[in-house]
């Protein structure tokens, strides 16, 4: 890591952020900051990913090359308005706490969900059965992700980049006009800027969002509940069934494009 310290030193600079600024962004004191940029210490993983992302460049060139004026770059739109900074809250131990979203804050993590202060306010707790990772808790509403029901805390790992959604995969996404919602998505960035989000309970209708909409997303890795799930099997809908449901989606977008376009 021996250009680690120069790196931190020149980009912060180069954002125009003081020592205690950024500190605060890391959620560290200014004094470990300090021992970081002057070579005494040296981040562990967790908080040089969160370092990289506030300068948006790679943990790999962070800390092996040497990045000179002009090296951060802006997020391109289709990677979320949210990646210019994560806030995460930390023990006593250094370890990353889960932050729990309840309903009654959802609201209020649309504006607050890069902001030092609303952050620490959230209920915090810790799983160590997880591995090694970033994550967030969301308490989810409604009944469209049946078996899961309304009330249940949805675990999810921060996704960096949402290009590498996996089609068919249960995601929390965040965004100004659906608000906090569990979905499973389909990922078409690549053809159309979008995400497909589709309900497991058919009687809700899948919708579209547009990439640069999307503030964060964090991929669905475990569920808290007080209430066991009744299944009806009758209910179950395969992941293929669930792709086909979307493609029918797009053919009807496409044909409502292609009828608009003769019209004019």
């Amino acid at each position: 890591m021996v250009k680690l310290n120069e790196n931190m030193r020149k980009l912060r600079k180069q954002l125009k952020l003081t020592q205690d600024q950024f500190a605060a962004k890391l959620d560290i004191k200014r004094s470990l900051l300090g021992a970081y940029e002057e070579g005494r210490a040296e981040p562990k993983l967790e908080l040089l990913q969160k370092i990289a992302a506030v300068f948006n460049v790679s943990v790999d060139d962070l800390i092996g090359k040497d990045l000179e004026e002009g090296a951060t770059s802006t997020p391109s739109a289709s990677i979320g308005k949210g990646k210019e900074v994560l806030v995460v809250t930390s023990d006593l131990n250094g370890k990353d706490n889960i932050e729990l979203v309840p309903l009654k804050a959802a609201a209020g993590y649309l504006n607050g969900y890069a902001d030092t202060e609303f952050v620490k306010e959230l209920p915090k707790f810790q799983l160590p059965i997880l591995k090694q990772g970033t994550y967030r808790a969301f308490e989810i509403s409604g009944d469209s992700m049946l078996p899961i029901l309304p009330g249940t805390i949805v675990i999810g790992e921060y996704v960096e980049d949402i290009r590498k959604i996996k089609s068919g995969k249960t995601y929390i996404v965040i965004s100004q006009r659906e608000g906090v919602v569990y979905k499973r998505v389909f990922n078409y960035l690549e053809e159309s800027g979008k995400l497909f989000l589709v309900s497991d309970n058919r009687h809700y209708s899948p919708y579209q969002l547009d990439g640069n909409e999307v503030m964060e997303v964090w991929s669905a890795k475990a569920y808290i509940s007080v209430q066991f799930p009744d299944i009806d099997s009758k209910n179950d809908v395969s992941i293929e069934e669930l792709a086909s449901v979307v493609l029918d989606l797009q053919k009807e977008i496409f044909q409502l494009k292609t009828e608009k376009e003769k019209d004019k």
